[in-house]
């Protein structure tokens, strides 16, 4: 037993250490301050409480006391994990299966039809003959591709700059305050949400010259004197424009809205106080504010309808009249699957990519070079 004080019940300090024991509270009493921390305390009794919950009586630890040597454990885990692995091989591991992601669907084509262009080889057979860059001579003596590519950019500059000017209009239209905005939004998207071949399917009913609407209601409000063959010869480039900024003007007006709602008011209404007209509120406030995300909308739309597919089939060869709007990707997929050319064409996709990286790198330097002037 301990040996008691003046007092009854308290414990005398200087043998504190030896009543601990036979209360079962083993090592963890250890830490605590062998003075001042009597069984009569106040502290000592609320440290002996929280010590309760941890230990129970015999020196077996508790459900608190089995979870902290658990977290203990795995944090020492970690720790020697990271002590053995450094950092960079560790992050290498974590990002190891979108690198096999990124190798195996992006890397390795690129890879092959740079190799594969420099053989000559059929589609469909494995025998190829080394040719070097006879493929790329051929391909700057080629008439036809000069011609697809001259189509090419005149498609994506015409569509890129009409859907930049229409969809920046549209999102100034529907940032303003009306009944109906919200219908309003959610209809400008479906012409964008809706499959391509559904798309060019509906546009060559309503532009056919015979059984048409649009020619219909040209020739009832006297626009015309007589049906224009929208899907002839003469007219071909101009509806395949058409159909392709209505169906993706929607991509500019959304991004553009988007950029609209973080514009703070309060410029505007400084800019309201002193007098500045809605041009000069456009001019001066919201234009430079739309500057990153015109800049990033301009280079994915001009890629994009650059090497536009499926809508510049459709809407020509596959209406058996695609000479007239065959651009560069029709092209290099008519010499692979077609005339059956699979060197010939991979050439063609490795120039195709290679001017498209110089623009690029072209715009990027002049957007660049102007927000470092500014």
């Amino acid at each position: 037993m301990a040996v008691l004080g003046g007092h009854a019940g308290e414990v005398l300090p200087e043998r504190l250490d030896q009543a601990r024991p036979r209360h079962g509270l083993g090592r963890h009493d250890e830490a605590l301050p062998a003075r001042g921390h009597g069984l009569g305390h106040p502290r000592g009794h609320g440290a002996r409480l929280r010590e309760g919950h941890a230990v129970r009586r015999g020196g077996r630890p508790g459900p608190e006391a089995r979870r902290g040597a658990a977290r203990e454990l795995r944090l020492s885990e970690e720790v020697a994990l990271r002590r053995r692995l450094p950092g960079a091989v560790l992050g290498v591991l974590w990002i190891l299966p979108a690198l096999v992601l990124i190798v195996g669907l992006i890397l390795y084509p690129v890879a092959y039809a740079i190799w594969l262009s420099f053989f000559d080889k059929h589609s469909f057979f494995p025998a190829e003959r080394w040719v070097g860059l006879g493929n790329y001579a051929r391909i700057a003596g080629d008439a036809e591709f000069w011609d697809s590519l001259w189509k090419g950019v005149v498609y994506a500059a015409a569509t890129t700059g009409l859907q930049l000017v229409l969809g920046v209009a549209a999102a100034l239209v529907l940032h303003q305050a009306f009944r109906g905005r919200t219908a309003i939004r959610a209809l400008v998207l479906f012409p964008y949400m809706i499959p391509t071949i559904v798309a060019v399917i509906v546009w060559r009913w309503l532009l056919n010259e015979t059984y048409g609407v649009v020619d219909d209601l040209l020739l009832r409000f006297r626009l015309v004197r007589e049906p224009i063959v929208w899907l002839g010869v003469d007219h071909m480039m101009t509806s395949l424009i058409a159909v392709s900024v209505w169906q993706f003007t929607p991509f500019v007006v959304v991004s553009v809205l988007a950029r609209l709602q973080t514009i703070p008011l309060e410029l505007y209404e400084a800019a309201r106080v002193d007098g500045a007209s809605a041009w000069a509120r456009f001019r001066h406030i919201t234009l430079p504010q739309l500057r990153a995300v015109l800049f990033v909308v301009v280079l994915l739309r001009s890629i994009w309808m650059f090497t536009k597919f499926d809508t510049v089939w459709l809407w020509g060869e596959g209406a058996g009249a695609g000479r007239e709007i065959r651009t560069l990707p029709i092209y290099a997929y008519m010499r692979t699957f077609t005339y059956y050319q699979a060197g010939f064409g991979a050439a063609l996709a490795v120039i195709m990519f290679l001017m498209l990286m110089a623009a690029t790198l072209v715009y990027f330097r002049l957007f660049w070079g102007e927000e470092e002037a500014a």
